[in-house]
C-alpha cells in the first residue's frame, strides 16, 4: 500500500454498508430480548401479578373446602366412635355425650323466605301510598338427615308456603339449593332433598319400644342456636288432641326443652336412634312440656314421600266423636272406649259397609280402638282397597263388617 493512505478494515466496512432496497428486512430474534433487561422484568411482574390475582380467586375456595373435610373426617370419626361405644355400654348412664356426638353430624338448620303482603300498611310508605307493601318474613326451624342421598326430614310448619329454603350442615357448609320433595299438612311432616356428598345419616328408631322415664335428648336449633342438645325423659306415650291442625296425633310427651327453632330436630334414643320428630311445645316458651311425633308415624310418612312425593291414605267417610260416660250410658255400652259414628257421608265406603250413625267402633282388624284417634290412625295405614273387618257396638250387640277402604280426597280437611 502506498503511504499516506489509511487503512481499511473489510469487516467494519460490511458492517456500515447500506442495506440495498431490493434486500429483505433483518429479523429480531428471540436472542435480541436477552439484550434488554427492562422488557425481561416487565414480563416478570406481570407474569407474577397475574398469578397472585389467580391464586386470590382460587385460594379461598380450597381453603373453605379443606376445612369442610376436616370438619366432616372429625365428625365422621366422632360418630363411628360414639356408635362403636353406645354398643358396648350395658348402662345408659353417662351416654348423654356419645349420643349426642353420634347425631350431632346429621342435624341440620333450616332457613326459610317467603313474600308476604300484609293486610295493613306497616310502615309511613305504606300509608304514603295508600296501600301495603310486600315484606321478605323469614323463618328457622331444624331438620335430620334420614339418607345418604341427601333426604332430610323436618315440620310441614318449618316451611309452610316458604318461597325460599336453606338448609345449614353440621360442618357449616349452607346449602341454598333444597328441593322439597313432598308435604304432608296432615301429620306435620316434610321432605326437603339436597345434592351434597359427605353427609352422615341418622338412624331410625323404634318409638313403640319406648316406655314412660325413658331417658331422651333433643337436637336442633333453638333461637338460631346451633346443634343445642336438651336431656329428658318419654313423660308420655299417646297424646292426642294438642294441635287442631294436625289430623293424625299420637305424640310422644317429654320435659326435654323445646323451644322455637326445635321444631323438626330429631328426638333421639340413648341408642342414638331417631324416635321422635321434635314438633310442638305447650305455650309460647318452654314450660317442661314437649311433643315429637313418634318414629312409627313419621318414617311411614318420610317414606311415602321420598317414593312419590305425597301421602295417599285410606278413608272410612265418616265424622266420629269421643264417648263419655253419659252418651255411653245411653247407648247402653259397658265402658267409654271405642269412635262414636256421629255422621256417615253419601258415597263413601262406610256407606257401603252398612255403617249408621250411631254406631261405636270397637276394633279395627285386630287392632283395639279406644277413641276416633286410633281408628283415623288405623284407617290411615290401611291400603287404599283393601278390606278391613271391623267390629262395631250397634244398640249394644256386637256385630261384623267388611268394609273396602277408599282414598282419601285431598281437599278433606277433618
Amino acid at each position: 500500500m502506498a503511504e499516506g493512505f489509511p487503512l481499511w478494515d473489510d469487516r467494519e466496512e460490511s458492517k456500515q454498508r447500506p442495506i440495498s432496497s431490493s434486500e429483505p428486512p433483518p429479523l429480531i430474534v428471540a436472542a435480541e430480548v436477552a439484550h434488554h433487561p427492562e422488557r425481561r422484568a416487565y414480563l416478570g411482574w406481570l407474569l407474577g401479578i397475574l398469578f397472585l390475582l389467580l391464586l386470590g380467586l382460587i385460594l379461598p375456595y380450597w381453603i373453605e373446602q379443606i376445612q369442610y373435610a376436616i370438619t366432616r373426617g372429625r365428625q365422621r370419626a366422632q360418630a363411628e366412635a360414639a356408635l362403636e361405644m353406645l354398643d358396648q355400654l350395658p348402662e345408659p348412664q353417662n351416654r348423654f355425650a356419645a349420643v349426642a356426638k353420634a347425631v350431632a353430624p346429621s342435624v341440620v338448620g333450616v332457613e326459610t323466605e317467603r313474600i308476604v303482603v300484609a293486610a295493613a300498611p306497616r310502615d309511613e310508605w305504606g300509608f304514603l301510598f295508600g296501600r301495603p307493601i310486600p315484606f321478605r318474613a323469614e323463618g328457622e326451624g331444624s331438620g335430620v338427615i334420614m339418607d345418604k342421598e341427601g333426604y332430610i326430614i323436618t315440620n310441614y310448619h318449618v316451611i309452610g308456603q316458604a318461597d325460599q329454603v336453606r338448609v345449614k350442615l353440621a360442618d357449616g357448609r349452607t346449602i341454598s339449593n333444597v328441593r322439597i320433595i313432598g308435604v304432608d299438612p296432615l301429620s306435620d311432616l316434610a321432605v326437603l332433598k339436597i345434592d351434597e356428598s359427605n353427609i352422615i345419616p341418622a338412624r331410625w328408631g323404634d318409638s313403640d319400644a319406648l316406655e314412660v322415664g325413658d331417658s331422651v335428648l333433643a337436637i336442633g336449633n333453638p333461637f338460631r342456636l346451633a346443634h343445642t342438645v336438651t336431656a329428658g325423659i318419654i313423660s308420655a306415650k299417646g297424646r292426642r288432641g294438642i294441635i287442631r291442625e294436625i289430623r293424625y296425633e299420637d305424640f310422644l310427651q317429654t320435659d326435654a326443652a323445646i323451644n322455637p327453632g326445635n321444631s323438626g330436630g330429631p328426638l333421639v334414643n340413648m341408642k342414638g336412634e331417631v324416635v321422635g320428630i321434635n314438633t310442638a311445645i305447650l305455650g309460647e316458651r318452654y314450660q317442661g312440656i314437649g311433643f315429637a311425633i313418634p318414629s312409627r308415624i313419621a318414617k311411614d310418612v318420610y317414606d311415602r314421600l321420598k317414593a312419590t312425593g305425597r301421602v295417599e291414605r285410606g278413608w272410612l267417610g265418616v265424622e266420629m266423636q269421643p264417648l263419655d260416660e253419659t252418651l255411653a250410658g245411653r247407648l247402653g255400652l259397658p265402658n267409654t272406649e271405642g269412635a262414636l259414628i256421629a255422621r256417615v257421608f253419601p258415597g263413601s265406603p262406610a256407606q257401603r259397609a252398612g255403617l249408621e250413625p250411631g254406631d261405636v267402633v270397637v276394633q279395627w282388624n285386630d287392632e283395639k280402638i279406644r277413641d276416633p284417634s286410633d281408628l283415623s290412625l288405623a284407617i290411615a295405614r290401611t291400603s287404599i282397597g283393601q278390606t278391613a273387618v271391623v267390629k262395631i257396638l250397634r244398640e249394644g250387640k256386637p256385630i261384623k263388617l267388611r268394609v273396602q277402604v277408599g282414598q282419601r280426597p285431598t281437599d278433606l280437611r277433618f
